[in-house]
């Protein structure tokens, strides 16, 4: 009995999985480009428990993508974004779920600001797109 009630707890996903899963839908669904989660719940002075980047391939993909995940999001979990900054221009769109973040470049600014590089000792998980 022990060994079942272990594996249920296994199987259970924590609050700020589930909320990944859902934005990483919503990022898919208008074809984010190169999405990556950045897992940083076993880093010190971490200031979420997880990163979500991706990029879009302009302003217009951007802001799409932004409002992708603020969609499903809302319809999948009910919830909205605590703060929203970078709309107005879509050249990085950052959307703060306080325990999940996601940054949405675009490909330049994604590569100047390397937030996977400052972030290097995270578990990164790529996600594959079609």
């Amino acid at each position: 009995m022990a060994k079942t009630a272990q594996a249920a707890r296994a199987n259970l996903k924590s609050a700020s999985d589930v909320l990944m899963e859902a934005i990483i839908k919503g990022l898919l669904d208008k074809k984010g480009h190169e999405i990556v989660c950045l897992d940083l719940r076993q880093l010190d002075g971490a200031v979420a428990d997880i990163f979500i980047v991706c990029h879009g391939v302009s302003s217009t993909h951007v802001e799409g993508l932004a409002r992708s995940v603020e969609e499903v999001v809302h319809e999948e979990l009910n919830e909205w974004p605590t703060f929203i900054e970078g709309k107005e221009n879509a050249q990085w769109v950052l959307i703060d779920y306080i325990n999940v973040v996601v940054h949405i470049f675009q490909q330049e600014q994604r590569d100047y600001y390397g937030i996977e590089r400052l972030w290097a000792d995270a578990e990164i998980k790529k996600i594959i797109s079609n």
